[in-house]
């Protein structure tokens, strides 16, 4: 069986939460959301290699954060880059072995396991693998005009992790960066010549952005 590593990238400013805080720092139920989400992959599986991209700036203050709460899940740090590419990119470069690789959201704090094992079996068997769940809301297209109706169920949200063997997603992130790289999926799908897989995601996995969203995780929580 493949090694498994998740890498966590977590380079929020905090700026729509209206906080100096940057996001992925905010308390949770009496702990940082990042906590929260690498407690997550530990409880997914024990073994699993954390790394954790953090800005240059903020990686004294996160120390400070474990020491203050205890915390002891084992990870690695390393610094984020320009954009979320290039974060995720010097991730990748602390992995030297043929692993499973998971990339997260380090403010998606709440992700069911059942989640995380999905993508990942999946991933193994099929290369790669991200989890997404249906529109519910009806969608306009804005035109010139004004706007139009389509069909939602051609569309689907998309989550994290977004999961792949390690060679895949190591040749997709030597490309050259692209503006229209919008997650890891995109990237890999540049390469051409590989669909990656869809998987059920799960409604519990939202993403922290909003004072609305922290509120909306701390119930599903409690």
């Amino acid at each position: 069986m493949k090694e498994k590593y998740v890498i966590i990238v977590a380079g929020g400013k905090g700026l729509r939460m209206g906080t100096e805080v940057p996001k992925q720092f905010l308390p949770l139920c009496g702990k940082p959301v990042l906590m929260h989400t690498i407690n997550a992959f530990f409880r997914y599986d024990n073994r699993i290699k954390i790394i954790l991209v953090l800005p240059e700036e903020q990686r004294d203050y996160w120390v400070k954060l474990c020491d203050e709460h205890d915390f002891k899940i084992s990870h690695r740090i390393v610094s984020g880059g320009e954009t979320r590419f290039h974060s995720v990119r010097n991730g990748l470069q602390l992995i030297q072995e043929s692993a499973i690789v998971g990339i997260h959201d380090g403010v998606r704090p709440i992700v069911p396991v059942e989640v995380i094992a999905r993508c990942f079996a999946t991933a193994e068997q099929k290369g790669g693998a991200f989890p997404v769940v249906p529109v519910v809301d009806t969608l306009r297209k804005r035109t010139a005009s004004g706007s139009v109706w389509v069909d939602r169920s051609e569309y689907c949200l998309v989550q994290t992790p977004q999961v792949f063997r390690s060679e895949i997603i190591q040749d997709a992130y030597r490309q050259e960066y692209s503006a229209t790289f919008t997650d890891d999926v995109s990237v890999v799908e540049a390469l051409g010549g590989f669909c990656v897989e869809a998987v059920e995601g799960d409604r519990s996995n939202i993403k922290i952005t909003t004072p609305v969203d922290l509120k909306m995780a701390e119930s599903i929580i409690k």
